[in-house]
């Protein structure tokens, strides 16, 4: 689904985030270790863990204490590298926020690695937890530090560039989770809790309200996100670079947002910070635990909002709903019987008056899926029902391909758990899970054992130990432990041919 639109003339718009690298990510990234299909909604049937609502109100007095001591157990920490770990070095703010945009006047060039900061919230009690893609996009390190100090390199299951949304895990079950609720029933002016860890300031709790509703700020899509989605809702409660990924949480103690952006004239809070809707979250995050990636229903129609100067122009007798600029062809709105020059007035009886609004309607759902859509054709009002399509045009779902991130050279990796690194006394690992033919096994390395360097290089995750080792030809040396303690050393040559790579 395409849109049109005017630039917004926006003074300083920002990520809340630290992290600028533009390295696409896999949206497959180990999926090998979700469990299940379950969505995470049924994830979060505990009823322990939800007790801890119990007491909340979505109208209590003027005291959020409760608000705050259910929701700050479940927001973490996260602290990414990018670069080199031999020259690591980790900085004690988060990095340039306008490295995102492309600043024309803003420039990296040290060569050193970069670490930023940013936030994430738990959903489940076995470690998934939801974070801004920007948060992590390119990075070779994700580190999430719990509420209460513990520390675990986490796995990215998956990233959507077109929401700004990433999917994580980490290696712990038992965990405080943030109970879902819904962005169906937000209102402007209700009351609002943003926790994150802002300039790394861990678990900080600010307060606020709901300022507006379905904010297109025209930043996913700036990027060149054909498909982005931008329906944000907009706060006041005080946002700053390393809130991005945190959360936007009810007076019930509810998760209703993502904290992704701010604008701002001077990189800081200026009373505009914008957050993802929880019911996109739910769509995005079940989509690559279950698939890999995001499952995009497309209309395949061309949009443009309706203001004052439009409606007159066109004689249309009210300012609701969204214009049909084109159609595109064999698209599911082709299909179902819409025209260029209708205008959309409801998607599924859920009215869309404006570009954002539909998008989000639309973007809830998947390909194959009927959904009914009300137009305005003149004077009449018609229903009509679009079964959409995928990018490729079809009605089935596109599964991540399924080729293993965790091999390489006939090596499959896992994480090694926080257990297995404290029993050894490692600091980081990666456990060689399966090993087949080759030039690993020739050189004596076998299933069980912890690397902890490459090339002297520490290795944090499996992302790292299979990106590091592609990279790399010829003589190398890799170090680690046997699971009964021992240090070894051990030297690998790398042939230089392609076939080293598979």
């Amino acid at each position: 689904m395409e849109k049109s639109f005017n630039k917004s003339k926006w003074m300083g718009l920002l990520l809340a985030g630290s992290l600028g690298g533009l390295v696409s990510l896999s949206a497959f990234a180990l999926i090998t270790k979700v469990s299940g299909n379950r969505s995470i909604e049924q994830k979060q049937q505990n009823s322990a863990q939800l007790a801890r609502y119990a007491g909340l109100s979505a109208t209590p007095a003027f005291d959020f204490a409760g608000v705050a001591e259910v929701s700050t157990p479940a927001v973490v920490h996260i602290k990414t590298s990018i670069g080199s770990a031999s020259s690591e070095r980790r900085d004690s703010r988060p990095s340039d926020p306008f490295d995102f945009f492309g600043n024309p006047g803003f420039r990296f060039e040290s060569p050193m690695p970069r670490a930023g900061s940013g936030s994430g919230v738990i959903l489940s009690d076995d470690g998934y937890i939801v974070t801004n893609n920007h948060v992590v996009e390119g990075a070779t390190k994700v580190e999430v530090v719990l509420n209460d100090k513990r520390t675990y390199v986490a796995e990215i299951i998956g990233t959507d560039n077109n929401t700004d949304l990433a999917l994580l895990r980490i290696g712990e079950t038992g965990l405080p989770f943030m109970k879902l609720g819904s962005s169906e029933g937000v209102k402007v002016g209700q009351w609002v809790v943003a926790v994150g860890n802002p300039f790394n300031l861990e678990s900080t709790v600010t307060l606020g309200i709901i300022s507006a509703m379905g904010r297109n700020i025209d930043l996913i899509r700036s990027k060149g996100n054909k498909y982005a989605i931008e329906n944000f809702i907009q706060t006041d409660a005080a946002i700053n670079p390393g809130n991005s990924g945190g959360a936007l949480v009810n007076t019930a103690g509810e998760l209703i947002g993502i904290n992704t952006a701010i604008a701002s004239e001077t990189g800081s809070y200026a009373g505009y910070a914008f957050a993802i809707p929880v019911d996109l979250v739910k769509k995005v995050v079940n989509d690559i635990m279950k698939y890999g990636k995001v499952q995009r229903g497309l209309l395949g129609v061309s949009i443009q909002d309706i203001n004052q100067e439009f409606a007159d122009n066109k004689g249309f007798p009210d300012l609701k709903g969204v214009y049909v600029a084109e159609i595109v062809d064999d698209g599911a709105a082709q299909k179902a019987g819409i025209k260029k020059g209708d205008v959309i007035l409801k998607i599924n009886d859920v009215d869309v008056n404006s570009s954002s609004r539909l998008q989000e309607e639309i973007g809830k759902s998947r390909p194959g899926d009927k959904v009914k859509v009300t137009v305005r054709r003149k004077s009449e009002n018609l229903d009509l029902y679009a079964t959409l399509l995928s990018e490729s045009g079809k009605t089935s779902f596109e599964t991540a391909t399924r080729e293993n991130n965790a091999t390489v050279m006939g090596v499959e990796f896992e994480n090694a758990t926080r257990e297995e690194r404290q029993s050894l006394g490692l600091k980081n690992a990666v456990k060689v899970k399966s090993l087949g033919k080759g030039i690993f096994k020739d050189a004596g390395i076998s299933q069980g054992f912890f690397i902890t360097h490459i090339n002297n290089e520490p290795v944090y995750s499996v992302q790292g130990a299979v990106s590091t080792l592609k990279s790399l030809r010829g003589a190398i040396t890799i170090e680690g432990k046997t699971s009964d303690g021992k240090d070894k050393i051990i030297a690998v040559k790398i042939p230089a041919s392609s076939d080293a790579e598979e």
